[in-house]
C-alpha cells in the first residue's frame, strides 16, 4: 500500500532523514519507534506532503506522492493525526468533524461517517456541541482521530497519539487504534510508548538519528535486547 524508498529530508544544511526505506502493507499496523529527534515526525510530514523530500520516493499504491500537494493526498486516501492533536479550539466537536470531510461532497455519506465516529468515540457524541478547546486532552485526541477518519482514509498516520495522556486513557486509545484497523483502515503509527506500540504492531522499525537501524515484527522487536535496553526500560 505505502512504500518509502531511500527517503531523504533536510532542514537547510541539516539532513534529518538520511535515506530510509520501509513499507506498510494493506491492512497492517506498522509502527516507527525512536527517541525524540530521531526523525519520526519528519518522516510522517514527508509522507503526508507537509514537507518536501530532498530525495527518494513515496508510493501510495501506484501513485508517487512527492510532487502532489498535501490537500490532494488526503483525497487519495491518506490522512494524518498530528502530534499535539491540533483541534480547532473555537469550533465545536461537530464542526471539527465536518471539517475533516472537507474533500467530500456526499452529504449522506458524511453524515454516515459521523455516526461511525460517534460509535467509536461515544464521548464525542455526548459533547458534539461543545467547543473543542474545552475538551480534556484525551477527548481532544479522540476528536483528532475522529476528524481524520471523516476523510474515509484507506491509511491513517498517527503521530504520538498517547502523548500526555493518563495510563487509563492510553489503554483506551490503543484499543481504539486496533478497532480502527479491524474496521479496514491501515495504520502507520509513530509512538514513544514503544511497549504499547510494539504490542499492537504487525511490523515495526526503529529510527535513530534519521536512519532505520532495526526492523522486524512487533513481537520480534519487543523481545530484542537492544530495543529492551533502549526503549522498554529492560
Amino acid at each position: 500500500m505505502l512504500k518509502i524508498t531511500d527517503l531523504k529530508v533536510s532542514y537547510g544544511m541539516i539532513e534529518a532523514i538520511k535515506g530510509i526505506s520501509f513499507e506498510v502493507g494493506d491492512g497492517e499496523i506498522v509502527t516507527l519507534i525512536g527517541a525524540n529527534g530521531a526523525g519520526k515526525t519528519t518522516t510522517m510530514h514527508a509522507i503526508s506532503g507537509l514537507l518536501k523530500p530532498a530525495g527518494g520516493g513515496i508510493m501510495l499504491g501506484d501513485t508517487e506522492l512527492t510532487k502532489i500537494p498535501s490537500h490532494r493526498i488526503v483525497s487519495m486516501g491518506l490522512a494524518q493525526v498530528p502530534e499535539g492533536r491540533r483541534v480547532f479550539a473555537l469550533q465545536t466537536v461537530e464542526e471539527n468533524l465536518t471539517l475533516g470531510a472537507y474533500t467530500r461532497k456526499d452529504k449522506a455519506g458524511i453524515a454516515g461517517s459521523m455516526e461511525k465516529v460517534f460509535e467509536l468515540f461515544p464521548r464525542l457524541k455526548e459533547r458534539r456541541k461543545q467547543m473543542a478547546g474545552t475538551l480534556s486532552g484525551g477527548e481532544q485526541q479522540m476528536l483528532a482521530m475522529g476528524r481524520a477518519l471523516m476523510a474515509e482514509p484507506s491509511i491513517l498516520l498517527l503521530d504520538e497519539p498517547s502523548m500526555g495522556l493518563s495510563p487509563l486513557l492510553v489503554s483506551e486509545i490503543f484499543h481504539i487504534i486496533v478497532e480502527i484497523n479491524k474496521n479496514g483502515t491501515t495504520i502507520l503509527l509513530v509512538e514513544q510508548n514503544a511497549k504499547r506500540a510494539l504490542a499492537i504492531a504487525d511490523r515495526a522499525y526503529v529510527l535513530e538519528t534519521g536512519l532505520i537501524t532495526l526492523s522486524g515484527t512487533g513481537e520480534e522487536l519487543a523481545n530484542d535486547e537492544r530495543v529492551k535496553k533502549a526503549y522498554l526500560g529492560g
